[in-house]
């Protein structure tokens, strides 16, 4: 089985609370990827989904764009 794949979109840029706003990953996180086991890759997964919701930039199957 392959390894988890890593969330980068080619977005590679830290913001004022070091997460990068391509992937949501700390620096810390992108750095230790390499290292991490896949059961470390997922947990880190769900936190760069819960830091793009908390940022709105998360988008569901039922997200229909009405506000």
């Amino acid at each position: 089985m392959p390894p988890v794949a890593s969330p980068c979109v080619g977005i590679c840029s830290l913001d004022e609370q070091d997460l990068c706003i391509g992937c949501q990953r700390t620096g810390q996180e992108i750095t230790l990827w390499g290292r991490m086991t896949d059961d470390q890759r997922r947990a880190v997964l769900g936190r760069c989904e819960e830091r793009a919701k908390e940022q709105g930039l998360w988008l569901t199957s039922t997200d229909n764009g009405e506000t």
